[in-house]
């Protein structure tokens, strides 16, 4: 059995014509299973406008061959009194399981060193969300253990601490 590579990804900045792949990523009960649910159309919309005034960090459209295939930003977190970095990725449905994922998370690594502000980045997958827990391990994240908080607000969940300097990631 051969390992498939990942196709390239591209990184580009959250544009204004972008609300439509929110609503793909956020408004499909299947993408956001491990999210508390799909968000309604108003949520999305202004969600959509806090990705496009992001003042900290930066959100980000994942494409391959110049087609929209998910998001991943980044946002200043504080973690034990210290400023980190959190990070947070989806991918559509059509293109999970080819390693996009993985790949978009090392280009969001490159553009932090990039940037200058490497400080730690922290990932929060659910502890049941295989997938998402399986992507920070292969994208050289180490795990921290549980902990427990709410999201969306007022539903609590169990997640793990992955964590990665970008100035050492590969």
């Amino acid at each position: 059995m051969t390992s498939q590579q990942p196709p390239p990804v591209a990184l580009r900045p959250w544009a204004p014509d972008d609300e439509d792949l929110l609503q793909r990523l956020l408004g499909d009960p299947a993408m956001t299973a491990y999210l508390g649910g799909p968000e309604s159309p108003e949520q999305i919309a202004a969600r959509h406008v806090r990705y496009l005034e992001l003042g900290d960090g930066e959100m980000l459209v994942v494409e391959v061959g110049g087609h929209a295939t998910g998001s991943i930003g980044y946002w200043t977190h504080e973690v034990d009194g210290e400023r980190a970095w959190e990070t947070g990725w989806s991918v559509l449905p059509a293109f999970q399981g080819r390693g996009i994922a993985t790949a978009a998370i090392h280009a969001c690594l490159d553009r932090i060193r990039d940037g200058g502000d490497v400080r730690p980045v922290h990932a929060f997958p659910r502890i049941d969300n295989v997938a998402s827990n399986r992507i920070c391990e292969k994208a050289g994240f180490r795990n921290l253990g549980e902990f427990g908080f709410e999201y969306p607000k007022g539903n609590p969940i169990r997640c793990n601490d992955w964590v990665i300097d970008p100035s050492e990631a590969a």
